[in-house]
């Protein structure tokens, strides 16, 4: 149970990466007065957990409807972590864990930029809403297994709301250089939890075929 638990903090870690959020946050929230920042910080956050939440119910029942089965997903879900461990790798842009350019011109103009583009799709966004259904039907019919992996987002997104608040003394200390080091590396190992995601639904098809 402890190793599955550290699993799943792993993989939401570095889908939602926390720490290359700090780096856009501090761009999006140029010039703004720390209280601005800081209320912009908990909506974003606050927002992101409700649209898990949501997911986290109403996903799983989705996929029953649509006939998609446990090994699918897992093939399917391991397939886009590992197009997302790429753009970390190699530091691309791309709608699976930043915004576009056309959004990126929109957001500057917006003054709260917690719902968009900071919640969706910066946090919440299509990575890491189709590992939270990957991990969740995992977890179908173990409801402490389906609690475990609710407390474990609320936890990311802990870390994350801590790491946003103090976005000014890291980007002092870290720069932008140094969230890219870092994201490249942590892309690394994203990437073989995808290809191991993508093997043990391989493996499971052939085995019940």
């Amino acid at each position: 149970m402890i190793e599955q638990l550290i699993k799943t903090f792993v993989v939401f870690f570095l889908v939602i990466e926390p720490i290359s959020l700090v780096p856009m946050f501090a761009a999006l929230t140029r010039g703004g007065e720390p209280g601005y920042r800081r209320r912009m910080a908990y909506k974003s956050i606050a927002i992101s957990a409700l649209i898990f939440v949501v997911f986290a119910v109403a996903g799983d029942y989705v996929l029953q409807a649509l006939g998609v089965t446990v090994n699918a997903f897992k093939i399917a879900g391991g397939m886009l972590l590992f197009l997302l461990s790429v753009d970390m790798v190699f530091a691309r842009q791309s709608g699976l864990r930043s915004t576009t350019v056309r959004e990126q011109d929109e957001a500057r103009y917006r003054e709260d930029i917690s719902v968009f583009p900071m919640a969706f799709p910066l946090i919440a966004g299509p990575g890491s809403l189709a590992t939270l259904l990957l991990f969740v039907v995992d977890a179908r019919g173990q409801p402490l297994a389906y609690l475990s992996v609710l407390a474990v987002i609320f936890g990311v997104l802990a870390i994350t709301l801590v790491l946003l608040l103090s976005t000014t003394r890291i980007m002092r200390v870290m720069g932008v250089t140094g969230a890219n080091v870092i994201s490249r590396l942590l892309g690394v190992v994203l990437a073989a939890l995808a290809v191991q995601y993508v093997l043990d639904g391989v493996q499971n098809v052939f085995q019940t075929g």
